[in-house]
């Protein structure tokens, strides 16, 4: 990934838009009561809290382990432990740039190349994507009576306004234009690097078919519902941390899941801003004041990337010393 002053420009924009979505998040609270509810949780819920996420990604590796064994590359539990923590760092910095560098971290430590890394990660995500919309589905079925008033003032209302103002003439140009484009850009690599985009083709088709060649699939799915189950158990014990949501039950920890799912997707460093916004705003549903609710995912989020900050960092200086040592 070359890093230029147009790359640079657009990662501090996208971290600009994150803190002025969590200034419009605050400007209006009482922040003097939501820093003495901070200063007064209870931590030991917090740091429960932080170790089921980190349980959470030690599945994700255990995981993602799984995937290069089905296609023939050994890779070590601790380096694909490692690799993960380090890309979660990364993202902290740069959106979606920790993808990239856990590829990158698995290259230098185990020699996999780095197309047939980046088809695993992309097979992953496309399950956590998956398991994202059932959680959503489940969560609008079996709470229907509860979302539906978000969902119906808060996104279809502004999803017909915008849809109403939209041209679709240029939507229709635009939507040409990048097809062209699209295909441009393949016919042009294919003629100018063949052999080379050749070999990325195959790299890449290789990780994308890690799973069917599985041959515990059963296992696999097993750890994909674990990591979810410890991202909702880890909401959960947070509710115990302050007086506000000491009473919500684990449902509320599904719903707020889902929103800080679709928080998390946005290309914004950490989802800082969305995440607390997103939070708060699913917590409104159980009767918490939007205050309380800033309070908790305040929280919640600080221990997450304290937690990212602390086992990334360490990750990242063992990958290093190992290599120094070879």
């Amino acid at each position: 990934m070359t890093f230029d002053l147009k790359t640079a420009l657009k990662y501090i924009i996208l971290f600009l838009i994150g803190i002025g979505v969590l200034y419009l998040a605050f400007r209006g609270q009482d922040l003097g009561k939501i820093w003495q509810e901070i200063k007064t949780a209870d931590y030991f819920w917090v740091i429960t809290s932080a170790v089921a996420v980190w349980i959470a990604h030690v599945l994700r590796a255990l995981r993602w382990q799984m995937l290069y064994q089905s296609i023939h590359y050994k890779v070590s539990f601790w380096s694909a432990y490692h690799a993960v923590m380090i890309g979660y760092l990364a993202n902290l910095a740069l959106p979606r740039f920790g993808e990239i560098g856990r590829c990158s971290v698995i290259h230098k430590a185990e020699k996999v190349p780095m197309f047939a890394s980046i088809g695993t990660v992309i097979t992953e995500r496309l399950f956590d994507i998956v398991m994202l919309l059932l959680t959503s589905l489940a969560v609008l079925l079996f709470q229907y009576n509860i979302v539906s008033g978000f969902l119906y003032n808060t996104i279809y209302l502004n999803l017909v306004k915008k849809i109403n103002t939209v041209n679709y003439l240029w939507l229709i140009i635009i939507g040409i234009l990048v097809i062209v484009f699209i295909a441009a850009g393949i016919y042009f690599l294919r003629q100018k690097f063949s052999k080379k985009f050749l070999r990325t083709f195959v790299s890449l088709r290789q990780g994308f078919g890690s799973y069917s060649k599985l041959k515990r699939k059963g296992l696999f799915l097993t750890y994909t519902l674990g990591i979810w189950i410890f991202y909702s158990l880890s909401m959960y014990f947070a509710f115990s941390s302050i007086e506000a949501t000491s009473g919500l039950h684990f449902n509320a920890a599904f719903t707020a899941i889902v929103f800080s799912g679709f928080a998390m997707a946005a290309p914004v460093q950490g989802g800082i801003g969305v995440f607390h916004w997103m939070v708060a705003q699913s917590l409104v549903l159980y009767a918490v004041s939007f205050k309380d609710g800033l309070a908790y995912s305040t929280i919640i989020h600080s221990s997450q990337v304290l937690l990212i900050l602390i086992l990334g960092s360490l990750s990242l200086f063992l990958i290093l010393t190992k290599k120094e040592t070879k």
